[in-house]
């Protein structure tokens, strides 16, 4: 069967890469240069070298990806630095360490009582936070907020602004007062309450994200090794976008894309949700459809910046990633801090999250803030002078995770038409394991339903 994909982020090449096993002929149409969509290397001229588009890390239990990429035929030990459980602030003052040799879930409990920075009362607030969740079955309270989470089980706010707050707005991308308290506990439950110790290891990409897998997928798309089948084919078209969907007038119900001539049996589209809201607003209404569209509009978007630092020397941070305390007041923006991945040791990755303050400020100012931040909480480390820097701003990097936002399944009321991303009903929030899983549910799905029985 003949599948297009619209789409080649890490959604739509999962998706890809499924149908593919499958034995479907798939052909993927990316916008962009470059595949991986919001997950992506770009060349930056000012650094004059390859960056991520935004800084990511994985968990442990994300295994969708980890199984994706060795299927892929490649090593994942030897593509992440894997940590267990760490949360180390730039200032050193705050330390939390999972200890080896324990199970889960004593791991956690071991590393939040040794960790540095916290008052005994604020341990136990803690833990009794995370055993409610676990007794509760991983149920937060209908339609709640993290804010409103946290003041019921009466966290310390001292301990909602050092731990809660950070990883609320790292794992969600949503400010507590707005992000959705039963996506957080899932992200909880899948990794600090997970019974595999493993799922809560924090993977730090070796390589950039482009290079992570989707590369590996190129070349095996060009070799045709991906197919399990004669017929099985992928092809990979970047720099082209499609602008709209339109049905065949026989056989229906296939599908053409643009002015093109070619047929296709399912397109499955893997943009974002204006995107995807764009595309099948151009196909006719069906039952449906105005539902459909209108919860698509409903997500609301926020951005993510991105601020690489290239230092005049060698410099290594204590830990490959190391927590920033935010403080808008003073334009310190930053939230988390990464080595970077080049071998000399000179780039630092700033991350900042709900970044729409920052865009609001004159370039130089907030860049002067923020490298102010990281000088006060790096503290005495003598971090060398900056020689130059890039900062990337993707304006709908993710959907404000909110209660009550209702997110698609992978079918839509269009015959033959099946979206993925990360925005679709998965479990999790806009994170990367959501984008892969979405993408083979996908694909999934199209091959159940193109081997159904004609009536």
């Amino acid at each position: 069967m003949q599948i297009a994909i619209v789409g080649g982020g890490w959604a739509g090449l999962s998706a890809a890469h499924t149908a593919a096993q499958m034995g479907h002929n798939v052909h993927v149409f990316e916008s962009a240069g470059t595949l991986g969509g919001r997950a992506r290397s770009v060349h930056s001229p000012t650094l004059n070298t390859a960056i991520d588009n935004g800084q990511h890390i994985l968990l442990g239990a994300y295994t969708a990806t980890l199984e994706l990429m060795q299927a892929l035929g490649l090593n994942t030990e030897q593509s992440f630095i894997r940590l267990p459980l760490s949360l180390r602030s730039a200032d050193g003052n705050l330390h939390m360490r999972a200890p080896a040799g324990l199970p889960a879930p004593f791991h956690i409990v071991a590393g939040l009582l040794s960790a540095r920075g916290l008052t005994w009362g604020e341990k136990q607030a803690a833990l009794r936070a995370m055993s409610q969740l676990r007794r509760a079955n991983w149920k937060m309270p209908r339609a709640a907020t993290v804010q409103e989470w946290l003041a019921l089980t009466r966290q310390p706010l001292r301990l909602q602004r050092l731990i809660w707050a950070p990883l609320c707005v790292a794992t969600l991308n949503t400010p507590v007062n707005q992000a959705c308290a039963q996506l957080f506990a899932y992200v909880l439950r899948d990794s600090l309450g997970a019974a595999s110790r493993s799922a809560s290891d924090m993977l730090i990409p070796r390589h950039t994200l482009t290079e992570l897998w989707p590369t590996r997928l190129a070349e095996l798309a060009r070799s045709g090794a991906l197919g399990t089948s004669p017929a099985a084919r992928l092809r990979l078209c970047t720099s082209t976008p499609v602008r709209s969907l339109r049905y065949a007038a026989q056989p229906s119900p296939r599908l053409m894309l643009d002015e093109g001539t070619e047929l296709y049996d399912a397109v499955i589209l893997c943009g974002n949700t204006p995107s995807t809201e764009r595309l099948l607003a151009t196909l006719p209404p069906v039952q449906g459809s105005d539902t459909f569209l209108h919860d698509l509009g409903a997500f609301k978007h926020a951005p993510i910046a991105t601020l690489t630092l290239e230092l005049t020397e060698p410099f290594t941070l204590a830990a490959p990633m190391l927590m920033l305390h935010e403080d808008r007041t003073r334009g310190h923006y930053g939230q988390w801090l990464f080595q970077g991945q080049d071998n000399g040791r000179r780039l630092l990755h700033v991350v900042i999250s709900d970044a729409a303050t920052l865009m609001q400020q004159p370039r130089e100012t907030a860049l002067a803030s923020m490298i102010e931040q990281l000088r006060v909480q790096l503290g005495g480390t003598g971090m060398p002078a900056i020689r130059r820097h890039a900062l990337i701003v993707e304006k709908r990097a993710t959907f404000l995770a909110i209660p009550g936002l209702k997110r698609p399944g992978n079918r839509t009321p269009w015959p033959g038409v099946w979206v993925a991303g990360d925005w679709t009903d998965t479990g999790y929030p806009a994170v990367l394991e959501g984008a892969v899983r979405s993408g083979r549910n996908a694909a999934r799905a199209v091959d159940a339903a193109l081997n159904e029985p004609r009536a």
